[in-house]
This record gives structure tokens, sequence and C-alpha cells, in this order.
């Protein structure tokens, strides 16, 4: 079986990571099995997309029974970025754990949901590791900084409620009672269910809305450099915000948007 399989149904795409035996840990070539699916996302003419885990877990890391070095570390920050830059919105299907390398992918994922007993940490200080600086700015533009300091600095876990009072969890999905293991055995599929329901009526807005709102809140967050975001130095060059406002203001989906709110029926946008 494939450590990761892409589908996809109705402009949305689901990757889901299969390597249950190591609570989805990521080894090399899982890594690259990653990167594989998230370019074919890239291409595929998607609306939505959805990151799970198989067997009740998101992903608990890298798989440190493989050695952990700088090119595994550079391979990570690639897919990371081509993850998180996506021009469609992603959502984090949680359950189980979701630890180190996992918090990295939920955070490059625009939205997270999380089952009440999934476990949240960035324990690198126990292995003697470090994360990169995007992911301490990302968690702690998430969860806020108090909350990034006690994750990091603690290398403690936090729950699933704390996640969603911090902000970095935006939605909790009920699974009904888990008994004394304290883990329903099908948490992984109702979160799931629950984010492709989400997913789906994204995929039903207007894209161009939704690349540029993405875009703006990445030149907030900082997560494009100048020479990225403006194509050239300090005065220099487009502002890619402004393009995709003025792209958005002038397209045919704005023109069935107002159609569609007179005539009080869906729209049918088309992304031009």
């Amino acid at each position: 079986m494939s450590a990761i399989s892409y589908t996809t149904e109705d402009r949305v795409a689901t990757i889901r990571i299969n390597r249950p035996e190591r609570r989805n840990a990521l080894n090399h070539g899982a890594l690259d099995e990653m990167h594989d699916a998230i370019r074919r996302a890239s291409e595929d003419g998607l609306r939505a997309l959805v990151l799970t885990g198989s067997d009740g877990h998101f992903c608990a890391g890298a798989d440190l029974t493989e050695l952990e070095d700088l090119a595994f570390t550079d391979s990570l920050r690639a897919m990371l970025d081509d993850l998180a830059g996506l021009e469609f919105p992603t959502i984090a299907a949680i359950a189980g754990s979701c630890m180190g390398l996992g918090m990295q992918l939920a955070l490059a994922c625009d939205l997270r949901l999380t089952t009440p007993e999934a476990r949240f940490a960035v324990p690198v200080a126990k292995l003697g590791l470090m994360v990169d600086h995007w992911t301490i700015r990302r968690l702690s533009l998430c969860a806020g900084h108090s909350t990034a300091r006690w994750m990091l600095l603690t290398a403690s876990p936090i729950g699933a409620e704390a996640a969603v009072r911090s902000g970095l969890v935006q939605q909790l999905v009920p699974v009904g009672d888990s008994g004394k293991s304290g883990k329903h055995p099908d948490a992984g599929a109702t979160v799931l269910h629950e984010a492709l329901e989400l997913a789906r009526s994204i995929a039903a807005l207007a894209p161009l809305s939704l690349a540029g709102s993405k875009l703006g809140l990445d030149l907030i967050e900082g997560e494009l450099d100048h020479t990225r975001a403006l194509g050239g130095a300090p005065g220099e060059g487009a502002d890619p915000y402004r393009a995709a406002f003025e792209a958005a203001w002038s397209s045919e989906d704005l023109v069935e948007g107002r159609r569609a709110f007179t005539e009080r029926r869906a729209p049918d946008f088309r992304g031009s």
C-alpha cells in the first residue's frame, strides 16, 4: 500500500497518510509521496483539499526509526511551502496524535478540525532537534504567543479543548462516548466526514475571492517576503493583492454572484 493516498471528488481532494504502524509518522519515502500529491493537487483544478491520517491518528511526526537529517528538513520545508501556497482552501482533519511534523502539516493548512481526544505537541526539545522559524511563527500566529511558548519550551502536549480555546484549531467535532479508553474507534472517520462537508461548502464559493483572501492573509502574516510579494525591491513591481482584488471585481463570477442573489438561487462560480 502507498504511504499517501490521493483522491478527488466534486473538485475536492483528500490526501490521507497511510502508515498506521507508525501512527502515520512520515519517513523519507512518505514525505516524497506527500509532496507529489500536493503538486498534483495544484494542477487538478480543485476548489478545496482535506488532509487527514488513517486509523485514528493524524500524524505522529517524523519517523525517527529512519535518520532525520538536514536533507529531510530541506525536503520537508519545500513540501510545506507548496502546501501552504495552494491557492484554494486546505483543511486538516485531525484525530489522535498531531505531533512534531504532524503539527507542521496542520499549521500549513488554512483550517483545522479536531476530535476531542486529539493531542498536539512540538516535542523537539525532547529530541535535541529544532523546527524552522516558519513553524514557530505560524504556531504563534495560530495559537497565540503564550501557547506557542508553552508548547515549545515545555515540549508538553495540549489537548483538543485547549487547542480550540487558543485558536490553534477552529472546530471541535464531537464523536460520542469514547469509553474508558478515551479513544473513539470512529473518530478519524467522523472528523474526515465533517471536514469534507466543510470542503464541499467552500468549493461552492467564488474561487477568485478565496485565492485573493488567502493571499491577503499570507501577506499580513509575513508568509510572503517582500521580494516574492511585490515582485521586486521596495517601491518596485506589482502588488499581487491589488491584482487579485481587481480580478475579482472584474470577474464573471461577480456577475453570476449578483445575478444568483437577485434570483434567490445558489451561484455557479467558474473561477473566471
